[in-house]
């Protein structure tokens, strides 16, 4: 045991700081403060709070009032903790969890509540938009109806009728905004040219612009019975009427031209007595109908059920066919016998190098059935359907991933290799062990202590692989029996895709329940594996 000598009492009364504590304070000093620090800082937040300001006039504009809020609170707190003195974890923090939210929390939340609407083609907006976009599509010009001096103007990038009626009043409207009395607006003669507020449009953007306002119907009243204000020209608007006819008292939709009366019966659409719906609908929320379709209707569950077996298939081959491969060629270039070692294992990764979704474009035009590669020179013409037939789709993705995924595998499996001590081997060896028993009875469980939380990724990875299936066989060929757009070669991310944006319907809650449905399997899948990787790790 020592005793504090006198330099050690006296350094610890001395109140100037060690040069290292100084030298430490200077840094902090200057990491958080200082004019040019301020200044990026302000230069910055500007950008940034510039952005949410525009972002908060577009919703509050559209009346998201909640969003708006969430902003605005977001950006104020961020612009606090910017400004402030300490708070340095915050400021490193801040960022990474606002992209946290937004990215993974919110998009999962999002999707989770897809799952159990009928969001989709036809069902993707509000009761009151459908009422009004059911109108619209049915209007008709009123015969002999007055003619509605007319100025186009903008505001925030969304253009309204600036109107002067008959009768000389003033009146502003948008699509989906009724009419409203205007007392402030510039008169040019007879007819309004402006209002404060807005950006009056010249002939030449009016022009450019001829297919927006052409399509746009501005309702002259809250009742859609009333009819709405339309252009041809972009300088006179008149009044159209629709052939439809809502009761708002009854809910139904009436069609004048042939009496038919549609209703309201809780379906997200106004239907005939006969079944018929009048689209677009509107979205509701609909339960676990999505998820009881998925499982009960034939042609949905058939081939659900069949893309669900490929996706196991695929890649538990992927995984298999990659690893065995790769853990051999880590073998053989392993061995110090092995000249030029070094080259080979750079040729080896090359496959890897390069992106995957490339490799598996460039696949595709070799596959090709009359021009490619494998068939026109390998095969001397041969006209081998390798992306068209259902069994050799299947080979070619397995092929192709094959090509892709052994690279990654011989890195790890080199890497795990060389880990392991030479002495256990060495000892095997003194006690008889042949090169097979020492393979597998001690590098092989030694090996998979490293690698099998890296095979339970890949297989996470492949069961997801969108990318190789879609640049390369698209998921066909496609089976023409399903209800869904599936093919032979679609796994289960691919389906999803092709449900919720390929054809002309889309069905987003179909594709939601799907994602949910994916995201529990491999889930379980990997909860289930790394439990039971645990007993490898008793080799350690």
């Amino acid at each position: 045991m020592t005793t504090p000598t006198m330099d050690d009492r006296e350094a610890a009364l001395d109140p100037r700081p060690t040069p290292r504590a100084a030298r430490a304070a200077r840094l902090a000093d200057a990491a958080g403060g200082g004019w040019k620090v301020v200044l990026i800082k302000i230069i910055a937040l500007g950008l940034i709070d510039a952005l949410a300001v525009y972002s908060i006039l577009v919703l509050v504009q559209s009346e998201q009032w909640v969003p708006a809020a969430i902003v605005f609170g977001v950006t104020a707190f961020a612009n606090w903790i910017y400004f402030s003195r300490g708070h340095l974890p915050a400021k490193y923090l801040i960022p990474g969890l606002i992209f946290l939210f937004v990215f993974q929390i919110f998009a999962a939340g999002y999707t989770g509540y897809i799952a159990f609407t009928n969001y989709g083609t036809g069902h993707n907006s509000t009761k009151e938009s459908a009422i009004n976009a059911l109108m619209l599509s049915a209007q008709e010009r009123v015969e002999d109806s007055p003619a509605y001096e007319l100025t186009v103007v903008e505001q925030l990038g969304e253009f309204s009728f600036l109107v002067t009626d008959p009768d000389g009043d003033v009146w502003l409207g948008g699509d989906e905004r009724p009419l409203e009395p205007v007392d402030n607006a510039e008169i040019d003669g007879s007819k309004a040219v402006s209002v404060p507020g807005y950006n009056t449009l010249a002939f030449a953007q009016i022009v450019a612009n001829q297919g927006v306002i052409a399509d746009m119907s501005v309702p002259l009243s809250d009742d859609p019975n009333d009819g709405a204000l339309r252009t041809p020209d972009g300088s006179v608007a008149y009044v159209y009427v629709s052939n439809l006819v809502y009761d708002e008292a009854a809910d139904t939709m009436t069609d004048t031209r042939t009496g038919v009366v549609y209703s309201d019966i809780g379906t997200g659409a106004f239907t005939a007595e006969d079944g018929t719906e009048m689209l677009p609908g509107w979205q509701i929320w609909v339960g676990g109908d999505n998820f009881a379709r998925a499982f009960t209707e034939e042609s949905i569950r058939g081939p659900f059920f069949t893309v669900l077996i490929w996706t196991f298939v695929f890649a538990f081959l992927s995984v298999a066919t990659t690893f065995v491969l790769g853990l051999f060629l880590a073998i053989v270039f392993n061995d110090p016998r092995m000249k030029s070692r070094k080259y080979y294992r750079l040729i080896m990764i090359l496959p890897y190098a390069f992106p995957g979704f490339l490799s598996a474009l460039v696949w595709a035009g070799m596959m090709n059935q009359e021009f490619g590669f494998l068939n026109v020179v390998l095969l001397g013409g041969a006209d081998v359907p390798w992306l068209t037939n259902e069994w050799l789709a299947k080979f070619s993705i397995i092929l192709v991933n094959l090509w892709l995924g052994f690279p990654y595998m011989f890195l790890i499996c080199t890497g795990a290799l060389q880990a392991i001590p030479d002495d256990l081997q060495e000892a095997a060896r003194v006690d008889g062990a042949t090169a097979w028993q020492v393979f597998r009875s001690i590098k092989l469980p030694l090996l998979f202590v490293a690698v099998a939380p890296l095979l339970i990724a890949s297989f996470a990875y492949n069961f997801n692989n969108f990318s190789l299936i879609y640049m390369l066989t698209g998921g066909g060929p496609r089976d023409v029996t399903a209800d869904v757009n599936v093919g032979a070669t679609d796994i289960l991310i691919t389906m999803v895709y092709k449900v919720a944006f390929v054809g002309s319907r889309s069905d987003y809650g179909l594709a939601s329940a799907f994602s949910i449905i994916i995201f529990v399997l491999v889930g379980t899948i990997s909860v289930i594996a790394f439990r039971r990787t645990k007993s490898l790790e008793e080799l350690n």
